[in-house]
């Protein structure tokens, strides 16, 4: 399949995403059936770049169809790689021909985890210049300790804050031991990229320890390098002189799957979430168990049965295996309609409840002192305007009209469709009544 026909595969899905497209939602209907999870969006925006990092021919399996893709699809192509599509889920990298160590496009500037393509030009080139990455915007999220770890081996770094340009060079790259001040995962996963082609042994402590960190570095080590103690507070990755091509299959989103577990659970029905890990939803399941659902676990599902009156509970985010910060706004919907008073506790982001005004206008009783939230549950949600302030909060939008009385109706779609393949298609298979509208054809 050629390039150009490859891209349609995405522009299908994904050509209308624009400021005037909306999801429209009639709520109050009960969820039944099965839904199938896809490939982790926070392990494919990495293992993408990690594919660069080898001339040859890498074959990235259980791809989402995402735009944070798209614009990976848009910005390799830019930089001299071929990508193609053998079929919907499975994208051909041909790294030989990057000749190219600038990625600084504006589809650079649209994902946050555009800053791997610093950790992984650097690694093959010695060389990057990358724009600063955009993405959702929740918060202070500097990416000093990505800088200082690659700065401690062996890189000259300038920023150009007017521009939004980072530079970065090395004559060499050489292994030695980072600590990170707070477990990030972005900067694990840069460091631990560049240090897979620097000479000598890499330690990175303290080290970050989500699922996609052990998918990034499985990938890694298919293609030659040698990573140890991912899933660890400690990695130790010991150089290599290059890297070959490898096939690779994308672990299950486990926030995709968390999101369609916590709609089963506000709108009542009987949902069975096929193709995930179930050991990666642990600190959910707990907690919809505590709400009053009823959950069913098999090798590769979850099944959540709820009748949809919940009991309040009380949730503090933390990094892996704790609650995900990723699936808070979707769990603030649970607790407003859950009987009694909840906490929500937000230990990641210091701004991640910008979107409970969105809450509020569907009658959400929320109160945020900090980085707390105290939710008082209500009876009914009802239908109205809202936008989604970003990709985890829109989410948390469309949850919430779901079992919202009346129509709602969330702009900014394009945040959601960053990291959810054809959500509506998927909660119409459940029997939810979601359309996707584009208000400038009418």
């Amino acid at each position: 399949m050629s390039t150009q026909r490859s891209t349609n595969i995405f522009d299908i899905y994904l050509k209308g995403v624009c400021v005037l497209e909306r999801l429209y939602i009639r709520g109050q209907r009960r969820l039944n059936g099965e839904v199938s999870i896809s490939g982790a969006k926070n392990a494919v925006v990495a293992i993408i770049p990690a594919a660069i990092m080898a001339e040859g021919v890498s074959v990235i399996e259980n791809l989402p169809r995402i735009a944070d893709v798209k614009s990976y699809v848009n910005t390799l192509t830019g930089i001299g790689a071929q990508c193609s599509f053998t079929d919907e889920q499975t994208m051909r990298i041909d790294a030989t021909g990057i000749n190219d160590y600038h990625a600084d496009s504006d589809d650079v500037r649209k994902m946050r985890a555009s800053y791997y393509l610093m950790g992984a030009l650097l690694a093959r080139f010695k060389k990057a210049v990358v724009a600063l990455p955009g993405g959702c915007n929740f918060g202070s999220r500097p990416i000093d300790l990505h800088l200082s770890g690659l700065k401690a081996l062996g890189a000259r770094i300038k920023e150009d804050h007017t521009n939004g340009i980072i530079s970065l060079e090395a004559d060499r790259l050489i292994g030695t031991s980072i600590f990170l001040d707070t477990a990030s995962v972005g900067a694990t996963i840069n460091i631990m990229l560049a240090a897979t082609l620097a000479e000598g042994t890499t330690i990175i402590e303290n080290a970050a320890k989500e699922p996609h960190i052990v998918d990034t570095a499985n990938f890694l080590n298919m293609m030659g390098a040698k990573v140890k103690g991912a899933g660890t507070d400690v990695i130790r990755i010991t150089g290599v002189e290059k890297l070959h091509s490898a096939q690779y299959m994308i672990i299950p989103d486990q926030i995709e799957a968390g999101t369609y577990m916590i709609a089963a659970a506000v709108c009542g029905g009987d949902v069975t979430v096929r193709n995930l890990i179930p050991k990666h939803m642990d600190s959910l399941t707990v907690k919809l168990k505590d709400a009053g659902c009823k959950i069913i676990e098999g090798d590769d599902y979850i099944r959540v049965v709820s009748d949809g009156n919940l009991k309040a509970i009380n949730v503090k985010t933390m990094a892996y295996p704790g609650f995900p910060t990723d699936l808070q706004p979707q769990m603030a919907v649970l607790q407003c309609k859950a009987n009694g008073t909840s906490t929500l506790i937000e230990n990641v982001w210091e701004n991640r409840f910008q979107y409970v005004n969105e809450l509020r206008k569907l009658g959400c009783d929320i109160t945020v002192d900090g980085r707390k939230a105290v939710i008082l549950g209500v009876p009914v949600l009802i239908g109205t305007d809202v936008v989604a302030t970003d990709l985890r909060a829109g989410a948390a939008m469309v949850i919430a009209g779901l079992c919202a009385m009346g129509e709602t109706r969330i702009g900014n779609v394009r945040f959601i469709d960053r990291g959810y393949e054809r959500i509506e298609y998927k909660l119409k298979n459940l029997g939810a009544d979601i359309e996707r509208v584009n208000e400038d054809a009418k």
